[in-house]
């Protein structure tokens, strides 16, 4: 790595960080700082140039992105809500595509090249709807997020098929463009499968956590790398692969592998996030200045009317084709999971453009198949990058008041079933303690200790109570993390409620383990210390 890429990562890692706590600290919308931050850092002569490669945003960012969204999303409100999700991930990124190529050929593009910027449009930034969509529901936040894993699969494919008609002459048909995406679709979902079923082998194997935590950072490239070689969907692979891995992992992975990976991935996914939002704005300055196939005003009434037609596809969409379906399908469980016209609006609202969208326009060829320049190939950067801009300006920081007005429903049942699972799971742990206790010979009394605290073990003053009321607290801590899985498997709570409750019980596990290791290193220790006293007991 040279000292010209050490000193743009010191940069905008930097820029990042000061960025955000200033945001954090004057609670302004963090995308939108980081972008003016970055667009500032663009317009000095030193920065002035850098480019963002769409190979480091589509190969090396997404996957990475994509798979920690797809661990921690919910999968049984994917399934309840799977019929919206795909409808919007296919149906409403059509739209979008096609609505954007009439406007763009109305005002000067050739088709080909307008159906180009309209995939690059078509779908919603996973980055971006995560930055704002805080403060809702978890089967809004669901929906959001899914939809901005699936659609950008079918621009994607969309986007293959306009950059061939546009850079090699090959002629547009719906029956092979419908063909592709199927293909596409179904070879990503396989890929994925096949890769996690791999990973499900070798965890098996594994217990080290390092070794673990590395093969959590493989995995989504693993994924992504077969199912693009094989011409099917790279994003797809690696949704799949995530939400195959989050039903089989909490059985497979252990706690201190799992803590490690999560801390990782939270940091990961923080800083490229806000990287991302920072080289974002740093390219507006030089979509501005490569600008020469239009004249500027008539590039940036473009670009803003582009920006109006993708929100306003995505309003109309949301007010029109629940209501059709409503119409077809009026069986009485899908009347129950109706939503008021009022609560749809943040829904409607959060259709935010970012990164990805940057890093398709910037991957469109300078020359054709023949060798020529690729036409207005500047005008797609540049109203690319403002419409990122715009949706982002207009669309982010009104959110929290919209959500705030539409008065959106409590989601009661997330506490609930986390009241149900940790009530459960103490029922368990007490009907198997007795148990427990007479397969480890822990003495009686220390039994009733942690019968009576199951939250840890007690302090008894003696380093061989103390011992065996730990090796009682992890057979309890199996017994209990077996059950909240059973209840996530039945349906009685969802995958949200499961990660959080068993983040708990691996804290607890790694609380006793370090409790062994401390006295295993010092087994002169002295006698635990007296709160009440301020002495040693």
């Amino acid at each position: 790595m040279s000292h010209r890429s050490i000193e743009i990562v010191v940069v905008v890692v930097t820029a990042m960080l000061t960025l955000t706590w200033i945001a954090r600290r004057l609670r302004l919308s963090e995308p939108m700082l980081l972008l003016a931050g970055g667009a500032l850092i663009g317009l000095l002569p030193h920065f002035g140039d850098i480019p963002l490669p769409p190979e480091v945003v589509l190969f090396l960012f997404l996957p990475a992105l994509l798979y920690y969204e797809s661990l921690t999303t919910s999968l049984r409100e994917i399934r309840a809500n799977l019929r919206s999700i795909t409808l919007q991930a296919t149906g409403l990124v059509v739209l979008t595509t096609a609505a954007v190529a009439v406007l763009a050929h109305a005002t000067g593009l050739s088709w080909p090249l307008a159906f180009v910027l309209g995939a690059v449009l078509g779908p919603t930034d996973a980055v971006a709807v995560a930055a704002v969509a805080r403060g809702l529901p978890r089967r809004t936040v669901t929906m959001l997020r899914a939809e901005s894993l699936i659609n950008d699969a079918t621009a994607l494919v969309l986007l293959a098929v306009a950059l061939e008609a546009a850079v090699e002459g090959v002629p547009f048909s719906w029956s092979g463009t419908t063909l592709r995406v199927i293909v596409s679709y179904a070879g990503g979902i396989a890929a994925g499968l096949a890769v996690a079923g791999v990973i499900v082998v070798i965890r098996r194997r594994w217990r080290d956590p390092m070794l673990n935590s590395g093969l959590s950072v493989l995995t989504p490239y693993a994924a992504f790398l077969p199912a693009e070689l094989l011409h099917a969907s790279g994003v797809l692979a690696v949704v799949t692969c995530g939400l195959a891995l989050s039903q089989v992992g909490p059985r497979l992975i252990p706690p201190a592998a799992r803590l490690q990976a999560v801390s990782f991935w939270e940091v990961t996914t923080f800083l490229i996030n806000g990287a991302l939002f920072v080289l974002v704005g740093m390219q507006l300055p030089a979509a501005v200045r490569g600008l020469s196939s239009f004249a500027l005003p008539h590039a940036l009434l473009l670009a803003l009317a582009v920006s109006a037609v993708v929100i306003g596809v995505r309003l109309l969409w949301f007010y029109t084709v629940p209501y059709l379906v409503r119409l077809l399908d009026r069986r009485p469980s899908q009347r129950e999971r109706r939503i008021a016209a009022r609560h749809r609006l943040p829904l409607a609202w959060a259709g935010m453009r970012g990164a990805i969208s940057l890093a398709a326009a910037l991957s469109v060829p300078a020359l054709t198949a023949q060798g020529l320049p690729v036409q207005d190939r500047d005008a797609i950067v540049f109203i690319t990058t403002i419409v990122i801009l715009t949706s982002l300006v207009l669309l982010g920081p009104p959110l929290p008041a919209l959500i705030r007005w539409a008065r959106l429903p409590a989601d009661p049942t997330q506490a609930q079933e986390e009241r149900l699972a940790v009530r459960e799971i103490t029922r368990a742990a007490l009907t198997a303690l007795p148990e427990q206790a007479a397969r480890l010979g822990t003495p009686a009394h220390i039994a009733d200790a942690l019968a009576r605290d199951l939250a840890g073990p007690g302090r008894h003053g003696q380093a061989e109570a103390a011992e065996h009321a730990r090796q009682l607290k992890l057979a309890l801590l199996q017994v209990q993390r077996a059950t909240l899985i059973q209840l996530r498997d039945r349906r009685h709570i969802d995958d949200i409620v499961l990660r959080r409750l068993q983040s708990r019980l691996d804290a607890e596990q790694l609380l006793a383990d370090e409790d062994q290791e401390d006295a295993q290193a010092s087994p002169a220790a002295p006698p635990p210390f007296d709160a009440h006293s301020g002495a040693s007991s």
